[in-house]
């Protein structure tokens, strides 16, 4: 094996989750942080959390809550063609009504 081409190793390198468990094993790198180990994961724990390291979920919520807004106050196209058709079918009765009293008027 060439000495001048392989990374150091260190066989003690610590590792530091953010829920605070620390442990060592061998690595390439002296230390690691890392999110979630075998104390915190959900599938271990059996708990949902959520790692929001960026606002993903916030910037999603936000999407998801303006789009339902939007929708409320938005119609449809087969909303506004249904409201279409039943105001010209009040035009076409209220026509209807008007000449047959005028027929009857005219009797």
């Amino acid at each position: 094996m060439k000495s001048t081409i392989h990374p150091t190793y260190y066989p003690t390198a610590t590792i530091r989750c953010a829920c605070g468990q620390t442990f060592t094993i061998g690595s390439t790198s002296e230390e690691l942080h890392v999110e979630l180990c075998s104390n915190c994961h959900p599938f271990y724990t059996g708990q949902q959390k959520l790692v929001d390291t960026a606002r993903r979920v916030d910037k999603f919520q936000k999407r998801v809550e303006a789009k339902a807004t939007v929708a409320e106050v938005r119609r449809g196209r087969r909303v506004k063609l249904a409201a279409r058709s039943a105001k010209r079918q009040l035009k076409i009765d209220e026509s209807k009504k008007v000449a047959s009293k005028h027929k009857s008027a005219a009797v």
